[in-house]
């Protein structure tokens, strides 16, 4: 499977209003880089490992894959951990070759951070969604499944992008069929949607689904600048706020140390010291001083 990228250049923006294209593969960089090379260390990794003991791996995949009793008793790191692993060579290729080619171009318009917290949030959305879905039994789960694979995810890259580049055409190769993205990604949902409700594949499907749905609600109702960056400035909202009431805090009894020695000294509603007006100085000056917020 390939891609058009609108106005030449091996994977750049899309730019609506050029019609000329080019069939060379996106740039190999920044964060979709960083999370291909992680999967396919984890992956050779663990087949390393099984050279020299078959228990290492097998206990790593009992423990970091996803298994929704597990992660309701406490193992909440498998919501993000069992993204990382595969079962097999043709699984981490077909979602690596994925995150590559659709992720770059993502990554191109939002930024590495906001891809990072795209990425992740949607890898934890999958992970969470299947655990609801096996216990509520939708799709015929049951919480005697378990989950690996990138997938979740890459279903959300590929929702993204059927949002963002609707009109970009993608090439199912090796037919010679164009298709716009938008078409692409409902076709592919349904695909899945259709094979979750069939016999014996409701788990992979599910996830998929999950992270399409997690996708979808991503794009059209996030934050602009990543789950993230908003986080942060929440958390340095909070941090200001607690400050400002320690301080407000202080003042407070200051005032009431000042007044319990006759004393008059006040502050504002912000805890800053608001000394007297035209308040004489030593050497006959005049005026006022300070702390400034």
């Amino acid at each position: 499977m390939t891609w058009r990228t609108y106005g030449g250049g091996g994977g750049g923006r899309y730019r609506g209003g050029d019609r000329s294209f080019t069939l060379s593969f996106p740039g190999f960089r920044g964060a979709v880089k960083n999370l291909v090379l992680a999967n396919v260390i984890v992956f050779f990794g663990l087949l390393l490992l099984g050279l020299v003991s078959r228990q290492i791996p097998e206990w790593i995949n009992a423990y970091a894959r996803l298994v929704p009793p597990d992660v309701i008793h406490g193992y909440l790191y498998q919501i993000v951990t069992y993204g990382f692993l595969h079962d097999g060579i043709w699984h981490i290729a077909g979602n690596m070759f994925q995150l590559w080619m659709f992720g770059t171009a993502l990554e191109d318009i939002w930024g590495r951070s906001k891809f990072y917290s795209f990425y992740f949030t949607t890898l934890i959305g999958a992970g969470i969604l299947t655990v609801l879905f096996a216990y509520t039994r939708v799709l015929g789960m049951t919480p005697n499944v378990s989950v690996v694979g990138a997938s979740g995810a890459i279903m959300a890259v590929l929702v993204a992008f059927g949002i963002l580049y609707a009109e970009q055409e993608i090439f199912l190769f090796p037919f010679p069929i164009g298709i716009k993205a938008k078409y692409f990604v409902i076709i592919l949902v349904l695909i899945n949607l259709a094979a979750a409700l069939g016999p014996g594949g409701a788990v992979a499907y599910a996830t998929h689904l999950g992270g399409a749905l997690c996708g979808f609600l991503y794009v059209k109702y996030g934050p602009q600048r990543g789950v993230s960056f908003s986080a942060s400035e929440s958390y340095y909202g909070l941090r200001n706020a607690y400050y400002r009431w320690k301080r407000r805090r202080a003042a407070r009894k200051f005032e009431v140390y000042m007044r319990k020695h006759d004393r008059a000294e006040f502050f504002d509603e912000h805890g800053n010291y608001k000394p007297p007006a035209d308040k004489e100085k030593g050497n006959g000056e005049g005026g006022r001083s300070g702390w400034v917020n």
